[in-house]
């Protein structure tokens, strides 16, 4: 769990929680809540400690001002059926029906503000207006404890200027994520395997930088393979391709191969006439992909060689799917590679975002895994070695 001595006794105390309880929704309903399922430890430890838990957290993208579709409401009812006690509601974040439904806790219940991020000042660049709304939450409560992993690379009202106004602690979640991490970049034990998926290069950048000199083996699927292939010179058809880092992966080549780093590239793709068309789909080498096909999953020549690549490792991290996973055609790789990483004998760690939904939509046991990241972009930028605000603002 997280660390709250330095809280001192939260019995009867209002702890401002933040946690990360942004998950998909699909016509009002939750489609998966596996981050609710995570926040809950830390929200109930407090809840059982005596605490008035108010919870803060954001939904979606809305654009600083009240919009039903990304309405917390139905959060806060799964939130409750997951403690097994009701959760009280607020309409709004900072307002009449915030502060009334705090004061209207008794120890040990717990409440949900609606999405922090309906007010401008949560994510404005302005350090005032953030601040200005930083007090304001900060009203409602007591203490402060950040365990929402998704946000502590933002620098947001609700993750960083709170901290600086109230007593403050890691929570349990966000705890157990910056041990994994610091296990990855730190000391991790070897052999050490990185796979990295998903769709753009660009968007793994810090990360390959970073990590070629600290991995053994790197693993790369999913999208951002054809700009390899295409650095390489083959043909990539009408694939994914970001011709502007070109340039970039054949300097990483240059240096895996000068550092010792072994980068493991598909041998083989399943390719389609269109996107999302199974009917279409056919597996074929990497080096002769046809002009009008496009890759959407690595082979499974490729897949199986990724997984004998992941058994013998102590120490795996990987981000980003190997396919459109969502289609059972473009599946298989992804499959593999998780299915190896349920197989190692050491630390597997699934980094967030879309390769923990990967894992719950193709039926793997969570338990299965080391550790599953609930924050995708923290993970990232934290492996590329930025320091991260919501992390900063409690250490110092």
């Amino acid at each position: 769990m997280g660390d709250y001595a330095n809280l001192g006794d939260v019995a009867g105390r209002r702890v401002l929680v933040r946690s990360d309880l942004n998950v998909p929704l699909k016509d009002g309903a939750i489609t998966d809540d596996g981050r609710i399922r995570a926040s809950v430890p830390t929200i109930r430890a407090l809840a059982e400690a005596g605490a008035r838990v108010v919870v803060t957290a954001h939904l979606g993208r809305p654009d600083g001002a009240p919009d039903p579709k990304y309405s917390l409401a139905p959060v806060a009812v799964r939130l409750g059926e997951l403690l097994g006690a009701p959760v009280a509601f607020a309409t709004d974040t900072v307002g009449a029906s915030a502060h009334e439904t705090v004061s209207g806790l008794a120890d040990g219940q717990v409440a949900l503000l609606e999405n922090v991020r309906f007010n401008a000042g949560e994510t404005s660049k302005d350090d005032a207006v953030r601040g200005a709304f930083a007090d304001e939450l900060a009203s409602l409560a007591d203490a402060f404890v950040s365990d929402g992993f998704g946000v502590v690379h933002r620098k947001q009202a609700s993750v960083y200027d709170v901290a600086q106004r109230l007593p403050h602690a890691m929570g349990g979640l966000v705890a157990a994520e910056i041990d994994v991490l610091r296990r990855l970049t730190a000391t991790p034990e070897r052999p050490y395997v990185v796979v990295l998926g998903g769709s753009k290069v660009s968007d793994k950048l810090g990360v390959i930088d970073n990590l070629l000199g600290k991995a053994d083996k790197l693993l790369i699927g999913g999208g951002m393979v054809f700009t390899f292939l295409k650095a390489q010179g083959h043909e990539v058809g009408k694939s994914l391709l970001e011709e502007d880092q070109i340039e970039t992966v054949l300097g990483y080549l240059q240096r895996a191969e000068q550092s010792g780093v072994e980068i493991l590239l598909p041998t083989d793709i399943v390719v389609a006439d269109s996107f999302g068309d199974e009917a279409s789909a056919r597996v074929v080498a990497a080096t002769e992909i046809p002009a009008e096909a496009l890759g959407l999953d690595i082979g499974p020549e490729s897949g199986a060689a990724f997984a004998d690549a992941v058994r013998p490792a102590r120490t795996v991290f990987w981000n980003g799917p190997m396919g459109v996973f969502e289609q059972p055609a473009f599946a298989e790789g992804t499959r593999a590679v998780a299915q190896a990483l349920t197989e190692i004998d050491g630390l597997s760690v699934v980094g967030g975002g879309d390769s923990a939904a990967a894992v719950r939509a193709l039926g793997f046991d969570e338990a299965a895994f080391g550790h599953i990241s609930t924050g995708g972009g923290a993970s990232l930028e934290y492996l590329e070695g930025k320091e991260l605000p919501g992390i900063t603002v409690l250490e110092g």
